[in-house]
């Protein structure tokens, strides 16, 4: 039985708590962390297996698995301890780990794991295959409801305003690494698409808010020796957070499964 700590209760972390209390073949739930102690405490008194709340740094001593589902910002917070305690440390912030792979050598160094979900991603499997081969060109088109997007750094810092659209507006045309930086509650379909494919440097991202949508949208191209992928996915966003899509969390739990199930499907 493998122990796993959820870092952040919110959106993400309380619907993979919650499965993991449910009951996941070879796992159990050890620890969770959160920024309200008491409204996760109280969110506990309700999971057939409380457990308790703990400080981001002491899950990698609860835990052999530690999903991060916090804010961006406090990911090496999480990861460091863990990694060095050779602990699986499940990344969704992978716009941060863009421009932190130095976490990827600590990883290395303690004989620790650093796993990226698909979360709202599709065909990554296939972009991780194409990769083995050559790969020209990945672009990815995002379009969200403005309210998915304000309050991003990119747009705050170049003034720009998304209230009020009448029309799509594009906000954004770059790298994938400048994208995780200037929009990184909103785009780590995008770090994981780079990570999978090409680099962060090479992958091409557009952002555009868009009024006349109520998901997330995300439309990849991709130029391999091997295969032209042309795919689409539309993300039904949170109703607790709309930055983020509700298909990220139940990605999460079907990593968990994966990893103790005897049978494996994908990459």
């Amino acid at each position: 039985m493998q122990r796993v700590a959820i870092a952040g209760f919110g959106a993400i972390g309380k619907v993979v708590a919650e499965h993991l209390d449910r009951g996941i073949n070879g796992l159990a739930l050890a620890a969770v962390s959160a920024r309200d102690v008491a409204r996760a405490e109280t969110a506990m008194g309700g999971f057939a297996h409380p457990v308790p709340v703990l400080p981001l740094a002491r899950l990698g001593e609860m835990a052999d698995i530690i999903v991060e589902c916090a804010p961006a910002a406090v990911l090496r917070e999480i990861a460091e301890p863990a990694l060095a305690a050779g602990r699986t440390l499940i990344v969704l912030s992978c716009g941060t780990l863009v421009d932190n792979f130095d976490l990827v050598e600590l990883a290395r160094r303690h004989g620790g794991r650093i796993l990226v979900p698909t979360g709202a991603l599709l065909a990554l499997d296939a972009v991780q295959a194409a990769a083995v081969g050559n790969i020209a060109r990945v672009h990815m088109i995002t379009r969200k409801p403005p309210n998915g997007l304000a309050g991003a750094p990119y747009l705050v810092e170049n003034g720009i305003a998304v209230d009020g659209l009448n029309a799509a507006k594009r906000v954004f045309t770059g790298t994938a690494r400048e994208a995780a930086r200037g929009f990184p509650a909103n785009v780590n379909v995008a770090a994981a698409l780079a990570l999978a494919g090409i680099g962060p440097d090479r992958t091409t991202i557009e952002i555009w808010a868009d009024p006349a949508v109520d998901r997330n949208i995300h439309r990849i191209e991709v130029e391999a020796d091997a295969a032209r992928l042309s795919f689409q996915i539309e993300n039904v966003p949170s109703v607790e957070n709309p930055r983020t899509g509700r298909l990220t969390p139940l990605s999460v739990v079907a990593l968990l499964r994966k990893l103790s199930s005897p049978l494996a499907i994908g990459t």
